[in-house]
């Protein structure tokens, strides 16, 4: 982990952080209240259309693929929400892993999960890399982990943002690094270094009612040899993004390969946007990532799986579609995957 103790940090604050470009304030019981009424009265969110696709995995794929070392084919299969199983590098790594079936600090109450997960936590491939872009119950899901932490082979890297490592160790997990904004660490592999750095987001982090903002939160970079992967994490849309591609653009200039291969973009949970806009992106804002970082393909995640505010599940897809075909853009420049779904993703050309 590296990181430069000289330069000001304006998003650490006296009692935890707080965002680049808009400071985020925990919303009212009252302004909650309103949410709900207004919601309740519209009758939203109305039913999908459709179910959220599924398909069955192709676990022999995925597993051969695991053990290929330096012929892993980059790829990625949507497991649901924010759950990505990411291959590359010669890594398997998951991001914001979610298994559960509610998402929720009990599974008698909370937001239920309307579609299983694409691949069962026993079914997955060995895990070396775990990737946590923040605290909320969605994203941060103790059963998860601690299956996760105790998988056959032992456990993999945890890499998670500022105050997470001592609430993982509180969990029994000890094989977990903890990163600010910026700060890169490197995994070693058989086959080359892999780079993780922890980029900001606009976002917010909370367990209770007690600790808003005490943790930090973020999305991630992972610049492996054959692939340059982005997860964005739960994000509002922000000048960070241009941030972002500024940081790396030595690292991806055309002579070295370009830009990220394969991001990672929420696209879902955003209705009513008085509510949600500082928070959660919508498909417009996506996009907007999506050309801000310069990105050859972006995955839509973070819709589907959990009903979470008032656009139908079956929403953000449908907008998706739209608005490429509106801009002239092609269908897998931005597209989403079936629940249980891969996409592979051309190697990185080597300069």
């Amino acid at each position: 982990m590296t990181f430069d103790a000289d330069l000001p940090k304006p998003h650490h604050r006296a009692r935890g952080f707080q965002n680049n470009y808009t400071e985020f304030k925990t919303k009212s019981l009252s302004e909650l209240l309103r949410w709900r009424r207004q919601a309740a009265r519209a009758g939203l969110p109305r039913p999908p259309l459709v179910p959220t696709p599924r398909m069955t995995p192709d676990l022999e794929w995925l597993h051969a693929n695991a053990r290929a070392g330096t012929r892993m084919a980059p790829a990625v299969t949507w497991i649901g929400h924010a759950t990505v199983l990411a291959q590359v590098g010669g890594l398997t790594v998951l991001t914001d892993p979610m298994f559960s079936q509610r998402a929720s600090p009990v599974q008698f109450a909370g937001p239920k999960r309307h579609v299983p997960p694409g691949i069962a936590l026993s079914d997955l491939p060995h895990v070396d890399l775990v990737l946590i872009s923040h605290n909320h119950y969605d994203h941060l899901d103790t059963g998860s982990v601690a299956a996760l932490n105790q998988q056959a082979g032992g456990p993999p890297l945890f890499v998670v943002p500022l105050g997470l490592a001592s609430w993982m160790a509180a969990h029994g997990i000890a094989h977990a690094v903890e990163l600010d904004w910026w700060d890169r660490h490197p995994v070693p592999t058989p086959h080359g270094e892999v780079e993780v750095t922890l980029v900001p987001a606009q976002h917010w982090s909370s367990r209770s009612p007690r600790d808003a903002l005490a943790t930090l939160w973020g999305g991630f970079a992972v610049l492996a040899p054959d692939c340059h992967l982005f997860f964005a994490g739960d994000t509002g849309y922000s000048r960070d993004f241009g941030d972002i591609r500024r940081h790396f653009e030595d690292r991806q200039s055309a002579a070295r390969g370009g830009g990220f291969d394969i991001a990672l973009i929420p696209i879902g949970a955003y209705a009513p946007r008085w509510f949600m806009r500082e928070q959660h992106v919508d498909v417009e804002e996506a996009l907007q990532i999506h050309a801000d970082l310069g990105v050859k393909r972006s995955l839509g995640i973070h819709w589907g799986t959990f009903e979470l505010t008032d656009e139908s599940l079956d929403e953000p897809p449908r907008r998706l579609a739209a608005l490429r075909s509106e801009r002239g853009l092609p269908d897998d420049s931005f597209f989403v995957l079936p629940i249980g779904g891969t996409r592979t993703i051309a190697p990185r050309e080597k300069a």
